[in-house]
């Protein structure tokens, strides 16, 4: 017997607690058949102005994680997302597979798709090296984010981080500033841009600003689900979040 509601499959999502984003867009991309199960990894909504404030969210993050992948893993999900940027890029590539490793051994051995590893296999789909970052964070994040694309080989042209002090009010970045900082950071050296931060609601943007500059813009949560359901041979071609939904 399947399950009613999510026959297809079923997904883990782990985020932070203060991460008020990710839950509601991906949910929002959910084909027929498939269902979002959502734990929390609980921090606090501490500042993260300087190093040692976002080593201590980053230690939040860490502490929570695997409790999180695992209480979703009671439901038997078919696969795991782990809705958290930072974690991902902050030890940097080399600590990376040891990284996924240990959240796949909480999830019960069940896949588990970070968002190294989803930009990677999107950034592959368009074939395209030479790209643009936004994140939501001050220089101490912004450094981490840059070394890790520079070291899987990309050529990073442009990073622009929108300062955001604390890891709850990440969320209330207004797509008027999302749109405002897709410009800027877009030359014609750019071929596409990526946005990292599950807590930046920036999926219905970047699909319309794929419209104006005709390239790739790439929303983390975005990027995220499509992995998950591709990795799952769900192939269905979601509208409405850009082209690597609705055609890849």
């Amino acid at each position: 017997m399947t399950d009613s509601l999510g026959p297809r499959l079923k997904i883990g999502v782990v985020v932070p607690s203060t991460n008020t984003s990710a839950q509601p867009e991906l949910d929002a991309m959910r084909p027929d058949g498939v269902t979002n199960h959502t734990g929390r990894m609980v921090i606090g909504d501490d500042p993260m102005v300087d190093e040692p404030g976002f080593d201590h969210v980053m230690r939040g993050i860490r502490a929570s994680t695997l409790p999180a992948i695992e209480s979703v893993a009671c439901c038997d999900p078919g696969c795991v997302i782990v809705g958290v940027s930072p974690e991902s890029y902050w030890e940097g590539t080399e600590a990376h597979g040891r990284v996924l490793h240990s959240m796949r051994e909480a999830a019960g051995g069940r896949p588990v798709t970070m968002s190294p590893d989803a930009i990677g296999a999107a950034l592959s789909a368009y074939d395209v090296r030479r790209i643009a970052v936004i994140t939501p964070y001050l220089p101490v994040g912004d450094d981490s984010v840059s070394r890790f694309f520079e070291d899987s080989g990309y050529d990073l042209l442009s990073v622009r981080g929108l300062g955001v002090p604390s890891p709850a009010k990440i969320a209330h970045v207004s797509e008027t500033e999302l749109r405002d900082v897709v410009k800027e950071i877009d030359s014609a050296d750019v071929e596409a841009i990526v946005q990292v931060g599950t807590n930046v609601a920036m999926a219905r943007l970047a699909a319309a600003a794929e419209f104006w500059l005709g390239k790739p813009v790439l929303s983390n949560n975005t990027v995220l689900y499509w992995h998950a359901l591709r990795q799952n041979r769900i192939a269905d071609r979601v509208r409405g979040f850009g082209s690597l939904l609705a055609a890849y």
